[in-house]
């Protein structure tokens, strides 16, 4: 799998890509934010499939149970550009997406909400923002991650809470096993299903999160073309 890595001011990153314009392939880097843009150019360029392209995110951490959905806004960290130094996507460009649920084994959610082993969650990316405010469709997605983190009832949560955006599931898990009840979440956890998830921890003492670091854990892989046309307005 082809991979774009994370850089420092100074240096570069390059990866073979595919030019729609040109017979000669480039190559695509990670740049400084410095970078400058290719001024009165217009034509397209393909960022080819299994590229992966790193983000950041306001939040060091955020967290999840299992099984929960929530949307997500992240950035792209740093300028993409091709061998040209041609900039085909700015960084901070907002990515549009969702954290989803992910079922191991292929296996139908309905089927198996007592088996939090086959559950795994990741960020699926829509569209792409640019600072213009252009949009662009984006089909990408980031790793799995399997690795939870248990809360204890009564257990000090504090570094798990620690600079976090939080889903509805995940707060409502954090405030009735430790009875913190000024958590802010993302999105609010609809009624039935709010009501669902306490009768289920009144029952129990302890529940399993996903706590997800961006910056490690949500860079995204393209699973289609993403076609750029560069036109100065980003």
């Amino acid at each position: 799998m082809a991979h774009l890595y994370r850089i420092k001011t100074g240096t570069a990153a390059f990866m073979a890509m595919a030019l729609t314009t040109g017979a000669i392939a480039p190559m695509i880097a990670l740049a400084p934010a410095q970078a400058q843009y290719n001024v009165g150019q217009s034509r397209s360029t393909t960022i080819p499939a299994n590229v992966t392209l790193p983000v950041t995110y306001e939040k060091e951490k955020v967290v999840v149970t299992p099984g929960e959905s929530m949307s997500l806004k992240l950035k792209i960290a740093n300028d993409i550009i091709d061998r040209n130094r041609n900039v085909l996507i700015p960084a901070q460009t907002e990515v549009i997406g969702r954290l989803e649920p992910v079922d191991l084994y292929g296996r139908d959610y309905p089927n198996n909400r007592n088996n939090q082993n086959t559950r795994g969650v990741r960020f699926v990316a829509s569209e792409l923002v640019f600072p213009s405010g252009r949009r662009l469709p984006i089909n990408a997605r980031s790793k799995t991650i399997t690795e939870t983190e248990r809360i204890s009832k009564g257990a000090d949560t504090g570094n798990i809470l620690t600079d976090a955006a939080i889903g509805a599931g995940a707060a409502s898990v954090i405030s009735l096993l430790t009875g913190n009840k000024r958590i802010e979440v993302l999105e609010p956890l609809a009624g039935g299903a709010a009501g669902a998830l306490a009768s289920v921890l009144l029952r129990k003492k302890q529940a399993d999160v996903f706590v997800l670091r961006p910056e490690e854990d949500l860079d995204i892989t393209l699973t289609s073309n993403l076609v750029i046309t560069r036109n100065n307005t980003f």
